[in-house]
């Protein structure tokens, strides 16, 4: 399934309560794509968050629905280099 980066742009710092993540996720069911991760800047303007899903226009859909921005969606692809010294940092 492809994986896709997705900036959302906050003009306050987001809280979610549990009732409404839970209203997020059947949203992101219904439509077909799935949240792994979030991150939230340091100023806290601004979270990246990387989904599954089948295509661009179905995160849109599930933000379109959720009343979240979904400024920039990026298609990125899983990168996990060869360990160094057996996978030991050099130092």
């Amino acid at each position: 399934m492809p994986l896709y980066l997705i900036e959302r742009n906050f003009a306050e710092q987001l809280e979610v309560s549990p009732e409404a993540a839970a209203g997020i996720t059947r949203v992101n069911d219904d439509v077909g794509v799935r949240w792994l991760y979030s991150f939230l800047s340091a100023d806290k303007k601004k979270t990246y968050c990387l989904y599954e899903a089948p295509s661009a226009e179905l995160i849109r859909e599930a933000a379109r629905r959720n009343g979240l921005p979904a400024d920039v969606v990026i298609e990125v692809n899983e990168l996990r280099p060869p360990p160094l010294f057996g996978g030991l940092a050099p130092g």
